[in-house]
């Protein structure tokens, strides 16, 4: 269940069942990668675990968890989205 080459976002969603959301395969499969599978390298100075950047490690990519609908209960569904390598060093500091 790696990451293709050509996947550059990944963004979950929530399905209303009738009585509660819960969430979509694609927010089980970013679950899965961030527990799993991609390397977890930092977290946000600024906004903590709300923003977490990974390692591919067959690839070298970074990917950074967010959670663009944090206005929602819970932070709302995840994204994992690629980071060109500086923006990422920048961002999260790394290699400092």
């Amino acid at each position: 269940m790696s990451i293709a080459a050509n996947e550059t976002i990944l963004t979950g969603g929530w399905i209303f069942d009738g009585t509660t959301n819960r969430a979509d395969p694609v927010c089980e499969r970013i679950h899965w990668l961030t527990a799993q599978y991609l390397k977890k390298l930092a977290v946000s100075p600024q906004w903590g675990d709300w923003e977490v950047i990974y390692l591919d490690p067959a690839d070298g990519r970074y990917w950074e968890l967010t959670y663009p609908e944090g206005e929602l209960q819970g932070g709302g569904p995840p994204q994992l989205k690629t980071l060109p390598s500086d923006e990422a060093q920048q961002k999260y500091g790394l290699g400092k």
